[in-house]
């Protein structure tokens, strides 16, 4: 049967990709940022899934502002980077896996969570900047993707306690899949900042910190934290943190933590990490 071995969280910032294709990894700004990452890519390697479920948000470039599902699960057979503005990025297209990512539609809908299903999308940086952060720059990603879309663009977002119950959902629907699968689950978004308004440029580091702390050792009381605390203590878009609950709520309750970095800034921003390891379920 498959089996979620390891969750992922990272920052996706939308900077870090256009540091990594256009070779300004080493540069003093950048280099700090990307030493963070030297133990995932090395423990990644050792350690290969078959299969990532990568919850991320989109930032406008598949979905607009007339159609956001609160919940997408991609299902189609790949997925190509998307143009942001400024041409795709020079990445691998992800290759999703149908059988597994269908599975899981139709087990967490029988769970009463309500997902919306797409077969064709492009993916943005919110999805191919963890990639790169993790695996480098190969000419093919070395594991099939299942991208898995939350809207945390447009108000209201879905809470934290509704991200954990169904990331808990996912990962009984993964694990009563069966063929023999090695999978993890990656969350992404966040940290700490804002782009707009009088507080753009935001960044809570005490904030970013205890949540760090929480994720791995007080989920279910992380999961209870209201939208307003993330606006007004992690900016407008702190509310991506979301995202790393599902991610949380698909492991056990019991983890255990391999990797921590946390580094500001990056670009406007401030970047989290972690890889937690599946000890119980």
């Amino acid at each position: 049967m498959a089996r979620i071995t390891a969750g992922v969280a990272t920052s996706h910032v939308p900077a870090i990709g256009a540091a990594i294709d256009n070779g300004k990894t080493d540069s003093d700004y950048w280099a700090p940022l990307f030493k963070g990452y030297e133990f995932s890519k090395q423990w990644i390697a050792e350690n290969p899934p078959d299969v990532v479920f990568l919850v991320y948000n989109d930032h406008a470039s598949a979905f607009s502002l007339d159609l956001v599902p609160t919940f997408a699960l991609m299902c189609g057979e790949d997925f190509k980077p998307a143009d942001e503005g400024w041409g795709p990025r020079p990445v691998p297209d992800v290759q999703g896996h149908p059988d597994l990512a269908w599975h899981i539609m139709q087990s967490v809908v029988q769970d009463n969570f309500d997902l919306t299903m797409v077969n064709e999308i492009d993916v943005d940086h919110g999805l191919t900047v963890p990639l790169s952060l993790m695996f480098g720059q190969p000419e093919k990603w070395p594991c099939r993707v299942i991208p898995f879309a939350v809207n945390v663009v447009l108000y209201p977002p879905p809470s934290g306690q509704r991200c954990y119950d169904l990331g808990k959902a996912i990962g009984r629907a993964v694990e009563s899949f069966d063929e023999d699968l090695n999978v993890q689950i990656w969350g992404t978004g966040g940290m700490s900042h804002q782009l707009q308004s009088e507080r753009a440029g935001l960044i809570n580091k005490e904030f970013d910190e205890d949540f760090l702390e929480r994720i791995v050792n007080d989920p279910a009381g992380l999961a209870q934290m209201p939208h307003i605390d993330y606006l007004r203590l992690a900016g407008s878009e702190g509310i991506e943190l979301v995202m790393w609950l599902i991610m949380r709520g698909a492991l056990g309750d019991k983890v255990k933590q391999l990797h921590r970095f946390y580094h500001v800034p990056a670009s406007n921003t401030a970047v989290g990490h972690l890889i937690l390891e599946n000890s119980e379920k």
